[in-house]
């Protein structure tokens, strides 16, 4: 069921939150011994939160919007009592104190924390391992990598044990995975959910949902949104109706479809199946024009930002705990700490000029539209895609990391399978402050090309 479809269900008395997290976790422990979603799981609480819930259905009482619905939250995300380890057995005994806003939002609307997702380490990487939790595989094929940095959440809810997940963004880590296991997975505008204690990388890191449909992200993300005062980037307005916008027309909408954005390398297929999808939204009578060039790749500005940031944050660790930490990692720590206080400004001023650069290119349309990856699923254990020669861990994500310099809302969309069978993901951009587009666009996308009903085999290998 969808998290929409469950929570219903659950305020008419026609399921049990109880019998629907005992499926839950059964469903989980089948699955956990191939995917290896899980860093912690939370059984006992998690059954403990869901009779609580039945008792409150029981008793008439109001119910929150994901009352009785199972979720997950990544391992870069606090909850108060549980450990947070970042992927790290720097951190690996590390227990958080208190819930991250998100966190406290999701429990308020009623929803069941099952545990906490894997994640690469410090969330530092595109694929699916970390020294701590080892490999999370994809449930399409269990050889090929989930995606990252929110691997356990996407192989998870990919595989049908609940529906929705808690995830984060800081260059692609929700859109990433989403795309590699066919999910819906959004980052709303920079600042829409709040984020405390601050992320490692401040001004580049997102919140957000990964679900199996859209109306179940718009469902989420409804109830995580919305200003804080903790975070000083928390957006003040109120929160639009996502699920509304859910219902609305896309006629006439302008849309900028760019297959590479002037730099990125997919391969045949991948381009071909945006493509197509692409076409769909000409049927539904929206304005699309082809934008070969839209900017140069700005990795550069990205790379000193994130992981100067990250660096920053881990220097006693680099310095006390070397051997234990992802050498990839090491390398790419090190270097981006290397740069003089001159350097490191000169790309933060780059950065605010490409921020507006893409800013007049969104005033003229409505969504950018692109590939999420330019590729499909790769071999779980590698750092980067045979495909793509000559890159790193992280600059093959080629079309995710320039939204984060800019702060826009982005989303990733199954849009189609490889020969292969694996999923193809297809993104979509707006302008400041306009998830409702994004959302008006995915709706009327997946009503035209469904994909949820399509999923992997039911049941683990062997």
């Amino acid at each position: 069921m969808s998290a929409c479809e469950m929570a219903e269900s659950i305020r008419r008395r026609e399921i049990s939150p109880v019998e629907i997290m005992q499926t839950c976790l059964d469903h989980i422990e089948a699955f956990e011994p191939e995917l290896n979603a899980f860093v912690t799981l939370t059984p006992d609480t998690a059954m403990e939160d869901a009779r609580r819930c039945e008792k409150l259905v029981m008793d008439g009482a109001d119910l929150g919007p994901l009352h009785g619905v199972p979720m997950s939250v990544k391992d870069l995300i606090a909850v108060g009592g549980v450990r947070q380890t970042f992927g790290s057995l720097t951190m690996k005994d590390n227990i958080a104190g208190s819930d991250a806003p998100s966190v406290e939002r999701i429990k308020a609307a009623g929803a069941c924390i099952v545990g906490k997702t894997t994640t690469t380490e410090f969330g530092l990487k595109a694929c699916s391992d970390s020294p701590l939790s080892g490999i999370t595989r994809n449930p399409w094929n269990p050889d090929k990598t989930a995606g990252g940095s929110s691997a356990g959440a996407a192989a998870s809810v990919a595989a049908g044990s609940y529906p929705a997940a808690l995830g984060t963004d800081g260059g692609g880590s929700i859109r990433i995975p989403s795309a590699f296991c066919g999910l819906f997975g959004i980052k709303a505008q920079f600042g829409r959910v709040p984020i405390f204690p601050p992320s490692a990388t401040p001004t580049l890191a997102h919140v957000g949902p990964l679900t199996r449909t859209v109306r179940d992200a718009a469902l989420v993300l409804q109830v995580i949104s919305g200003f804080d005062a903790r975070d000083p980037a928390s957006v003040a307005e109120p929160v639009p109706d996502f699920l509304g916008a859910c219902e609305q027309p896309v006629k006439g909408m302008r849309i900028a479809w760019s297959p590479t954005l002037g730099y990125a390398e997919p391969t045949g297929e991948v381009e071909s199946a945006v493509s197509e999808a692409v076409k769909v939204f000409e049927t539904l009578g929206c304005d699309v024009d082809l934008v070969t060039y839209v900017f140069d790749d700005p990795f550069d500005l990205w790379l000193a930002e994130f992981y100067a940031g990250v660096g920053t944050k881990l220097k006693q660790p680099l310095s006390s705990n070397r051997d234990i930490i992802d050498p990839n990692l090491v390398d790419m720590l090190s270097s981006a700490l290397e740069q003089t206080i001159d350097e490191y400004y000169e790309k933060v001023f780059a950065r605010y000029e490409f921020r507006e650069r893409v800013r007049e290119l969104m005033s003229t349309y409505d969504l950018l539209v692109s590939p999420t990856l330019p590729v499909t699923a790769f071999e779980a254990g590698l750092q980067m895609p045979p495909e793509l020669p000559n890159k790193n861990p992280v600059n093959w994500v080629s079309y995710t990391y320039p939204v984060n310099l800019c702060g826009l809302p982005a989303a990733s969309v199954p849009c189609g399978f490889s020969n292969d069978d694996l999923p193809i993901g297809m993104q979509l951009v707006s302008r400041v402050n306009r998830e409702t587009d994004i959302f008006r666009a995915a709706a009327a996308f997946e009503a035209a090309r469904p994909w949820s009903e399509r999923r992997p085999d039911q049941g683990p290998r062997g």
